[in-house]
């Protein structure tokens, strides 16, 4: 089976290396053009481009796929199928009817539920007790084509996004080998999503990252999660002057009540920094200081006493 990959990601090159152990003919792969990164700013390759050359596999970088050259340039790898993984740039029709079964993605939740682009996170976010990958048929609308084959995994009350990421890293390239071993099989027997039951995972943001007070205990908690390990929960305190975002890096939700407004810190012990919330008590037990490294609550509160002292206000 000739085999076009589509990939950007570290999480698209673990679906790639797996492929490369089979003995499925991979013709081609496309990843998003280099981009600029780090302090340098310099110019880096995709996860994926790095392994696709250093396994010298053609790679293809096009800004965009809307183009006839880059139709073209597809058709003349002759594909049998395409497999799409976070690869960041839309496939518009022709593109999908270029290879001769069609194109196959691979994502990150058991549709139809969190379409879109942060389905892990999303998933944490919610406080959904489990996740899995779909490997889909795609189709023009967003992750709205037949399920092929999916595979699930527990979300633990701990989960991180980054924890999840591990799982369903390990799940996806099982599930698309698992399908491209039998694909006429499992194209005949997809299973048509229901759109009723759709629900939408939207991009993360920094701003979206900063934590209301005025939420419950339980949804900040699971924010810090599910912010984990980007763009990271976020508050302030007027007590560090211009430098004052304090990053949440850890957090539980405390025992007991308060009647202090949200925000108000109302104990500070070895054992966390309380704060009240709009239900409950948000306990931190690690958070980054600005320009410092991660810290345990307990070294938080001897080095920033004046910051955490019972009765002052995070916003």
């Amino acid at each position: 089976m000739r085999i076009v990959f589509a990939g950007t990601p570290d999480f698209a090159a673990q679906h790639l290396s797996h492929l490369l152990d089979t003995d499925f003919d991979i013709v081609g792969v496309y990843t998003q053009p280099d981009r600029p990164a780090g302090r340098g700013k310099k110019l880096q390759p995709s996860a994926v481009k790095q392994l696709a050359e250093a396994n010298q596999l053609p790679v293809f970088q096009p800004e965009s796929l809307k183009t006839e050259e880059a139709q073209q340039q597809l058709q003349a790898l002759q594909p049998d199928v395409m497999i799409v993984v976070a690869y960041g740039l839309l496939l518009p029709q022709a593109i999908l009817d270029i290879p001769a079964k069609g194109c196959l993605n691979v994502h990150g939740s058991l549709l139809p539920k969190w379409r879109g682009a942060a389905p892990i996170q999303r998933a944490v976010w919610a406080g959904d007790t489990e996740s899995g990958v779909a490997v889909m048929q795609m189709e023009a609308g967003l992750d709205t084509g037949p399920v092929l084959l999916e595979k699930r995994c527990a979300i633990a009350p701990n989960e991180t996004s980054a924890s999840l990421y591990k799982k369903l890293e390990a799940l996806g390239p099982q599930a698309l080998v698992e399908t491209l071993r039998d694909l006429d099989a499992y194209q005949a027997n997809a299973t048509v999503q229901d759109d009723t039951q759709a629900t939408y995972a939207k991009k993360l943001s920094k701003a979206e990252a900063k934590i209301d007070w005025n939420e419950s205990a339980a949804f900040i908690e699971r924010c810090t999660r599910a912010f984990t390990p980007w763009p990271v929960s976020w508050c302030e305190s007027e007590q560090l002057g211009e430098q004052k975002t304090i990053k949440i890096l850890e957090a539980e939700i405390a025992q007991g009540a308060t009647r202090e407004a949200p925000g108000t810190i109302v104990q500070s012990s070895n054992d966390g920094i309380d704060v009240a919330t709009g239900d409950g008590v948000l306990r931190i037990t690690k958070a980054q200081m600005p320009g410092k490294k991660p810290q345990p609550a307990a070294t938080l509160i001897n080095g920033y006493a004046k910051v955490f002292a019972e009765g002052l206000q995070l916003s």
